[in-house]
């Protein structure tokens, strides 16, 4: 029979067809299904928030699987307790109403509680727990960790994170039969989670963990194979909606949640504390730095961004006064940029990065001659990696000499601050305004090209 042959099938036939093969989930099931068969002992699925993860792992996956192993027992545990019932009293109905005509099993009538529930003439069945509190009754042949974290407060707690960590090895590891599986299913909070110090202890030569990891959008070296950008889910995400929702959540929750990449907000190059919000600057010398992006956004890329930061200097103080953002066509980032010069004003120098080679010089001196004529504008050659260029300008904003106009491209300047340059995101605004920075402070900045004033 079909709905027997593996987790997705008996999804898609308990659900009444309602439940989606999505490619993801499909990569799942035959995980789940190694699980089954013994093949895999420790398994961990990253994936962003409503992409069904737990309605196949935590529902439809238990029934099926102690419809094939009616003598083993499952442990699935979750944030809370109640939560987790809640889990425990889906799987029971499933298997009532499926596993009983698929594989002739029952479930005993005296015992069929929410949290734990037991196979009529067998002696397996499932348990539910909380994460953090006591795992009771017998042991696990499988172990279900189904989102260890419950929100945000949670993932930010260093106590919290290090109780989940001391129940894991006291509690829940220790309820493990021999030759028991575990699989972690989760949404990325925080480089402590349950994920994280997991992925830490088999660097250092611990368990070693099958690892599925779905982004949101598409990275390098994608698991489904998908090209860079597209997203994990399009009938029920679409980029569009991807998009919009990486706009409306911080930079951190995108890449902890969805991307499953969460990074450290300490110990980078920049503390967000340290930069000065205020409401007006002082006139000084100023400059306009430009880092062209080499493509506007395309499906299947995601390309960098074409950026201009605006800074000023008097007797040691900066003041970056506007950043422009701008994924677009060249003809569109060319009347942008002549337009921020005339709002600029002729006393502003403008600053370009040139690339090598002739490309590079044709297009600066395409600028000179057809889009900034008349402006001080020059090709600069930036030397060095990021990082290094960043540290002059690192120094003066932790010494409390940077500020920041208030304006509404603060937040997503600070984002991208304070996560450079550990995390795998864009950092154009920060090398823009590290270069901007040395060019005023003549912190050996890169090599000068003029071309045709």
């Amino acid at each position: 029979m079909h709905e027997t042959a593996s987790p997705a099938w008996f999804a898609y036939s308990a659900s009444r067809h309602r439940w989606q093969p999505a490619d993801h989930l499909l990569m799942l099931s035959d995980k789940l299904t190694q699980v089954a068969a013994g093949n895999l002992k420790r398994l961990m699925v990253f994936m962003p928030p409503r992409h069904g993860k737990s309605q196949l792992i935590s529902q439809f996956f238990p029934a099926w699987y102690l419809g094939h192993h009616p003598d083993n027992r499952i442990i699935l545990t979750s944030y809370e307790a109640d939560f987790a019932a809640s889990w425990g009293w889906k799987v029971r109905n499933v298997f009532e109403e499926f596993t009983t005509e698929t594989f002739g099993l029952s479930i005993r009538s005296d015992s069929s509680a929410r949290n734990r529930w037991d196979i009529k003439d067998h002696v397996g069945g499932m348990n539910t727990a909380g994460v953090g509190g006591a795992i009771t009754g017998k042991g696990a042949d499988l172990m279900i960790i189904d989102d260890p974290v419950k929100n945000a407060e949670d993932a930010n707690s260093d106590l919290k994170r290090s109780k989940t960590w001391d129940w894991y090895q006291s509690t829940a590891y220790t309820r493990l039969e021999p030759d028991a599986a575990i699989i972690l299913i989760m949404t990325r909070w925080h480089p402590g989670d349950l994920g994280g110090l997991l992925l830490k202890d088999m660097e250092a030569g611990g368990e070693q963990w099958e690892i599925l990891n779905f982004p949101a959008i598409a990275e390098e070296n994608d698991a489904l194979g998908r090209r860079i950008g597209d997203p994990l889910w399009k009938k029920r995400y679409s980029i569009e909606d991807l998009k919009r929702i990486e706009d409306t959540v911080s930079a951190y929750w995108w890449a902890a949640m969805y991307q499953q990449s969460p990074y450290s907000r300490t110990g980078g190059t920049f503390k967000r504390q340290d930069f000065i919000i205020t409401e007006g600057g002082a006139r000084g010398s100023q400059v306009r730095f430009w880092d062209l992006a080499a493509t506007e956004a395309k499906q299947g890329k995601d390309p960098d961004w074409t950026v201009g930061c605006l800074m000023s200097e008097h007797k040691g103080k900066y003041w970056i006064k506007d950043v422009i953002r701008v994924r677009a066509e060249a003809a569109e980032v060319e009347r942008i940029i002549s337009q921020a010069a005339q709002l600029d004003g002729k006393e502003t120098r403008i600053f370009m990065e040139q690339e090598g080679g002739a490309s590079g010089i044709s297009l600066i001196s395409h600028y000179a001659r057809n889009i900034l004529k008349g402006y001080a504008f020059i090709g600069v050659s930036a030397t060095g990696s990021k990082p290094v260029r960043a540290q002059p300008f690192a120094s003066a904003v932790s010494n409390g000499n940077v500020y920041l106009i208030a304006a509404t491209w603060n937040t997503s300047f600070l984002d991208e601050a304070e996560r450079f340059p550990t995390a795998k995101v864009h950092d154009d605004q920060v090398d823009a305004a590290s270069q901007a920075f040395n060019l005023l402070s003549d912190k050996k900045p890169p090599a000068v090209t003029p071309r045709g004033h």
